[in-house]
């Protein structure tokens, strides 16, 4: 018994530690909805056009996407897809292993299950924590993920952010503790095409497509288990005035 536990310990310890790496960074909650085939459509046009350059899906199919989120093929290969790939194919790119390495210091991981793994929370306050730091190579850091090597692809959209604690800033300070009140604040020089409120919906119908990545058929097999709890609940009864009738002589 003692092995099988440790063993166990083992194995998720690994996996704790990667969803768990915000540092300790407060994190904010959404509630995904992959039955919103709008919200998917739309986090599957932000996937492609800014992140599917770097990072690959691997694991699913343009076929499998389309039909699930409601898009016909032509258009999925039309708007959607920006390589020479046919409908059937995976979702791949052409960004080589090595290359990255020198460009961003680390190979971009694939995406197919990082919802699963790091947590819708975690990726949703990620993809809003980016934050203006000339320190770093690409210009950025990251509240949820310091120091991470990705740029923020998405600064366009959501404009640069200050980080009020960070540097020799002094930030706001509470007045009955004197301990600083840390925060992110737009910069006024570099604004996004989209409000915060925009952004943040932009990044929840993202984060929402990356969910349904993970895990594809996740409406079908809840659907699937309410059929499993009735069927057993129904063969519970039938059990049960079987058991009686075999057991009436007994008592």
């Amino acid at each position: 018994m003692k092995k099988i536990f440790i063993t166990w310990l083992f194995v998720l310890l690994p996996v704790a530690a990667f969803a768990a790496g915000g540092g300790g960074y407060p994190l904010d909650h959404i509630e995904t909805d992959v039955s919103d085939k709008a919200s998917l459509q739309r986090g599957a046009k932000f996937y492609m056009n800014y992140c599917a350059g770097c990072h690959a899906t691997q694991f699913q199919r343009y076929e499998r996407v389309a039909d699930d989120l409601g898009i016909p093929h032509d258009l999925m290969l039309d708007n959607l897809v920006f390589t020479d790939a046919k409908i059937g194919d995976l979702m791949k790119n052409g960004m080589i292993e090595g290359e990255a390495k020198q460009w961003f210091g680390a190979a971009p991981p694939d995406l197919t299950m990082v919802a699963r793994v790091r947590g819708t929370d975690w990726l949703y306050t990620y993809l809003r924590t980016f934050y203006l730091d000339p320190k770093r190579p690409w210009g950025v850091n990251n509240k949820v993920f310091p120091d991470v090597a990705m740029p923020h692809v998405l600064l366009e959209l959501q404009g640069g952010l200050i980080d009020t604690c960070a540097g020799d800033s002094e930030g706001q300070v509470d007045t009955l503790t004197g301990e600083k009140l840390c925060g992110l604040v737009p910069d006024p020089e570099y604004k996004g095409s989209m409000s915060p409120e925009e952004y943040d919906q932009a990044m929840y119908d993202l984060v929402n497509f990356l969910d349904y990545s993970g895990e594809p058929m996740q409406l079908e097999r809840q659907k699937i288990g309410v059929y499993v709890l009735l069927f057993l609940a129904f063969f519970f009864v039938v059990a049960y005035l079987l058991k009686r009738e075999y057991w009436k002589d007994v008592h």
